[in-house]
């Protein structure tokens, strides 16, 4: 007779530098594309929350910004998100690429950790807590587990894996240390069972089915800004911002079925912000070719998220300096 298993469930941040992949993991865990990817840092902008669901737990990944050094009000607000993720979590994963060198913003990210989550052992009370420019390793514990994740282990060899495994041991006492590479599937199953180990037991928190705690306003706008990265690159003013204003529902007719044409179809009006009037013909593209595309992009996805026939109302506005100025951020969801 097998016995009974523990249910486990909690909250996982996850946490590093700009681009490291903490999106593209969290999609590859979750099954399904929750965040955005791009190779552009600084590509999310907020806490988004997805669930991973399995027959004894459910652990609650949360996608956190890029920590940072800010350069706008927009900026320092993106690290407040991060402060306010860390506040009540079960567990942190601490991502960084296989493929670039330890550098000061990982070190900031992990002093950052250690100032919250770690306990400092008696041999550095000792030594009246102070630390070296050429410590190799750290002797404190956690409060929680902090799991190092290597990412893109897709790009280095099997010998440059190791390396930077024993880099990473060096590094800090964390509670595990494990490779993935995320968009190739490559360890995932390991990783998903290092995240459900750290977590507590506990009851499950969310229905069986639900992915994200996203709104379908939030989704939406989520992905058109996802679509525009792809479509622009580096064209891309990284001042844009994108706000679903509202979901209009089809109309009907008389039997209760949806009227032909544009009006049977629900109506997604969404507002695209740039900072100056110099950046909408670079959103709007020639002849409106980028509207178009992005539209094409989304069509599936948005009516999927909707249930209906949808069509979205693409309108570019100017919010002049919006990064910096207090009001229009809070009104743009920041």
């Amino acid at each position: 007779m097998q016995e009974d298993v523990a249910y486990r469930s909690g909250f996982i941040a996850v946490v590093g530098r700009p681009n490291v992949g903490k999106s593209t993991l969290m999609n590859a865990l979750i099954g399904a594309r929750i965040a955005i990817t791009s190779s552009r840092p600084e590509t999310t902008r907020k806490a988004i929350r997805g669930v991973m669901t399995g027959e004894h737990y459910q652990v609650v990944l949360v996608d956190t910004p890029g920590i940072h050094r800010p350069r706008t009000l927009l900026g320092q607000r993106l690290n407040d998100v991060v402060d306010d993720s860390l506040a009540e979590v079960d567990a942190v994963a601490f991502l960084l690429p296989a493929d670039q060198p330890i550098g000061p913003g990982d070190r900031r990210i992990l002093e950052r950790l250690r100032e919250q989550f770690g306990i400092q052992s008696r041999d550095d009370q000792a030594h009246g807590n102070q630390t070296h420019s050429n410590q190799t390793h750290d002797s404190s514990a956690w409060k929680i587990p902090v799991i190092a994740v290597l990412t893109k282990i897709d790009q280095v060899s099997r010998t440059q894996m190791v390396e930077k495994l024993i880099e990473l041991d060096q590094l800090a006492q964390f509670t595990q240390i494990v490779p993935v590479s995320a968009l190739e599937q490559d360890n995932l199953e390991e990783v998903k069972d290092v995240f459900v180990a750290a977590m507590p037991e506990g009851p499950q928190m969310y229905p069986d089915d639900m992915l994200s705690e996203e709104t379908p306003e939030d989704t939406i706008a989520e992905l058109i800004r996802g679509a525009f990265l792809e479509e622009l690159h580096d064209e891309l003013p990284h001042s844009l911002a994108v706000v679903v204003d509202e979901i209009m529902d089809p109309e009907l007719d008389d039997d209760g079925d949806p009227v032909a044409g544009p009006a049977g179809k629900a109506r997604v009006m969404v507002s695209i912000y740039v900072e100056r009037d110099s950046q909408k013909p670079i959103i709007v593209g020639k002849k409106a070719e980028h509207l178009v595309h992005v539209k094409k992009r989304l069509r599936t996805a948005v009516n999927r998220i909707v249930g209906a026939k949808a069509y979205l109302d693409l309108h570019v506005k100017v919010a002049k300096e919006w990064q910096s100025n207090p009001k229009s951020l809070e009104r743009l969801g920041f």
